[in-house]
């Protein structure tokens, strides 16, 4: 089963190797035919703190690195 990558915001770097990523998906709501944004975050590893506040990140699934750590960055867009 290939793994998922999913594109996304930095919107924090305070941890040693670790990033937390806000991914927003947009869908046709079923009922009301309106389009609603929503978004989840995601704390993917960063094992050489290259990425900063605001940078386009792409993360990909992983097997676990911590308790919340499940996916690790693959690049910047």
């Amino acid at each position: 089963m290939p793994k998922r990558i999913l594109q996304g915001t930095v919107t924090s770097d305070k941890n040693e190797q670790t990033v937390t990523v806000l991914v927003e998906r947009r869908f046709k709501h079923p009922l009301l035919h309106k389009t609603v944004r929503q978004s989840k975050k995601y704390r993917a590893h960063d094992p050489k703190n290259e990425f900063k506040i605001g940078d386009q990140v792409r993360i990909q699934e992983c097997a676990p690195v911590s308790k919340s750590k499940r996916w690790e960055v693959v690049s910047a867009v």
